[in-house]
């Protein structure tokens, strides 16, 4: 499902499909903050709010109508006490003109809280990116959560990609086969953000077999169903 080669994208919907209750999943702002698919859904019968990285925009970078849905999508489940699960696959938030002119980061700040104040169970897998400050905000940072990764995933500050040849410019200058140089500095660097590397250090729970998603996604849906509280939210959607 997710590309060997990290510069194709996939269709993450069909991830979401094969993982949610067969025909459950009811997409809610398609058409608007596209680097993020959002609905809800069932796993093995418990209601669910689902929201999960879109590499076909943007590489799935948030950006300021994002960072808006995701305060919306996030308030949504919150309101109505629905457990959240996220399938992850975020590069980080856009950067550029456009991007400071929109207000990105303030809105991105604004994702964050929401996400940091949600008290409703939360399940993060992790498919491919997890990079910058947005990749780190894919759950809730101040209580336990529930987080898996695909042996797909790939996480750190900031991805690789055109930083290597600015940072270590002088020392390819230098060499005698500044290509074979630069493979050398890229599978050295590619081994620090190994998901391996991470579960070793414990900064990932669990590394899983795709195949094995929907079992966990499932047993999650039902440790949760029992812990969820009926009542007023101590606060409700935003305006």
């Amino acid at each position: 499902m997710v590309p060997r080669d990290r510069r194709k994208v996939y269709r993450v919907r069909q991830i979401i499909d094969s993982v949610v209750d067969r025909g459950s999943f009811l997409e809610i702002g398609r058409g608007f903050g596209r680097e993020l698919v959002t609905g809800l859904a069932r796993l093995d019968g418990w209601p669910v709010a689902l929201m999960a990285g879109d590499p076909y925009h943007y590489g799935g970078a948030w950006g300021t109508g994002t960072c808006q849905k995701v305060v919306r999508f996030v308030d949504l489940a919150q309101t109505f006490h629905l457990p959240v699960v996220h399938l992850v696959d975020c590069p980080g938030f856009q950067v550029g003109r456009a991007s400071e002119a929109s207000g990105a980061i303030r809105h991105g700040v604004r994702a964050m809280t929401a996400i940091d104040q949600a008290t409703v169970p939360w399940c993060s897998i992790i498919l491919r990116n997890v990079f910058g400050v947005a990749g780190g905000a894919h759950q809730p940072h101040a209580r336990f959560t529930t987080r898996y990764a695909w042996p797909s995933a790939r996480w750190g500050s900031l991805p690789l990609e055109g930083g290597i040849e600015a940072a270590y410019r002088a020392e390819l200058d230098a060499a005698p086969d500044p290509k074979a140089a630069l493979a050398e500095i890229d599978a050295r660097l590619e081994a620090l953000r190994s998901p391996f590397r991470s579960a070793e250090a414990f900064w990932v729970e669990e590394i899983i077999d795709p195949r094995d998603t929907r079992r966990l996604l499932c047993e999650f849906a039902n440790m949760a169903a029992p812990v969820r509280e009926a009542g007023k939210q101590s606060f409700t959607m935003r305006p």
